[in-house]
């Protein structure tokens, strides 16, 4: 597999409008490296009977069911309100839009 040169990442970084110093190329060209191995030996693992998968494990819903229980009244919702109007709660102007 070929290496990433140092010339190789300032040009990523140019791309990528990354302003990276000398020390950070050499340190980044070696990592990269590293980095593509890794994903080369990933690649070479036989996956043809294996279905693709956003999860390694199995998932499930965890959410409770969705049961209708009383709510309060209109009235009620609005006791504390400051202002109200027509069963809403009333709220300053903000769009210089006529009411």
């Amino acid at each position: 597999m070929s290496t990433l040169s140092r010339s190789d990442v300032a040009h990523l970084a140019r791309l990528a409008r990354i302003d990276m110093t000398d020390p950070e190329l050499d340190s980044l060209a070696s990592e990269l490296d590293v980095i593509l191995e890794a994903v080369a030996r990933v690649q070479e693992v036989a996956t043809d009977d294996i279905l693709p998968t956003s999860h390694p494990l199995p998932l499930r819903n965890v959410a409770r069911p969705d049961v209708v229980t009383p709510s309060l009244s209109p009235k009620d919702a609005l006791s504390g309100a400051p202002a109200s109007e027509d069963q809403r709660f009333r709220v300053p102007q903000i769009l210089g839009e006529e009411a």
